[in-house]
């Protein structure tokens, strides 16, 4: 599948039939699957987030299910743009019920429609997982194709469905030190093998000086950090900003919100860039 998201960008390659994008209307893209969710996944993903392990599964755990739909949205000849070079901006996590080890989901993974912003192009990409009928877990996921754009830099960069994440910075308080396998471990778990998270070399080819830390790996990182203060049912929204690179040093720090729910951040130790921004609230 990561073969197939890459080909799109590989010059001369890209003009083959069943690799061309051909544009078109992302909203008719939409991709199902069953799974179940196993023990031994469960297990292996908490040890790589920071999670405890129980009977239940981490509110983020649902979306390395929902991933391979993503990829195949993305690998789609009517998706417009290729995966590789699609920057993920921001997720919006609702978990309505606890999801259990052994439950049987089905998830589906659809787009919206491509709308202007700031630096290029963003699409959300809307994912939900059902059991026995009900839905049981919903995210929207924000991926930025940079390029030209319709929207002047002096607009608010705040597009509709990206996140309402709190625009302040919460101060690191507690440090944590990231191994320079970060990126592997998590791919190990969750299936996103992108070459940019995996080595310094492969991360060069790409322009980052370094393998970063996957978006999805530092939020659950965050989750994981509050889980036995977060309701039942609840929403998580972040915007991932500074690429962490890897090995490397963040703070993370969260405060209590007015409504009840907790700002968090991921930062640089030394200049106090975020990283991460985001909050919960008790979902509605």
């Amino acid at each position: 599948m990561l073969l197939r998201a890459a080909l799109p960008s590989i010059p001369v390659v890209n003009r083959l039939p069943g690799v061309r994008k051909t544009g078109g209307d992302p909203t008719s893209l939409l991709e199902i699957r069953t799974a179940t969710v196993t023990r031994q996944q469960v297990a292996a993903y908490a040890e790589v987030c920071g999670f405890t392990r129980g009977d239940t599964a981490p509110l983020t755990f649902p979306h390395v299910l929902a991933f391979p739909l993503h990829m195949a949205v993305m690998s789609s000849p009517e998706f417009p743009f290729p995966a590789i070079g699609t920057v993920h901006l921001a997720n919006t996590i609702t978990r309505h019920q606890p999801v259990a080890v052994g439950e049987s989901l089905v998830i589906e993974v659809r787009a919206s429609a491509i709308r202007p912003h700031p630096k290029g192009r963003v699409v959300d990409f809307l994912a939900s997982a059902t059991a026995g009928g009900e839905t049981v877990w919903e995210s929207t996921s924000t991926y930025l194709r940079l390029g030209r754009s319709d929207v002047l830099s002096t607009d608010s960069p705040r597009e509709k469905g990206t996140t309402d994440a709190p625009d302040h910075v919460v101060p690191g308080r507690v440090t944590w030190r990231l191994g320079g396998d970060t990126g592997r471990r998590y791919a190990a778990v969750s299936g996103d093998h992108n070459p940019i998270h995996l080595y310094s070399l492969t991360a060069k080819a790409f322009g980052f000086p370094h393998q970063i830390a996957h978006g999805m790996w530092s939020l659950a990182r965050c989750v994981a950090a509050l889980e036995n203060r977060l309701p039942d049912a609840v929403t998580v929204e972040a915007a991932f900003k500074k690429p962490i690179l890897l090995p490397g040093t963040v703070a993370f720090g969260q405060d209590p919100v007015e409504d009840g729910g907790i700002a968090f951040a991921l930062t640089s130790p030394r200049s106090g860039a975020p990283h991460v921004i985001g909050r919960t609230r008790a979902a509605s």
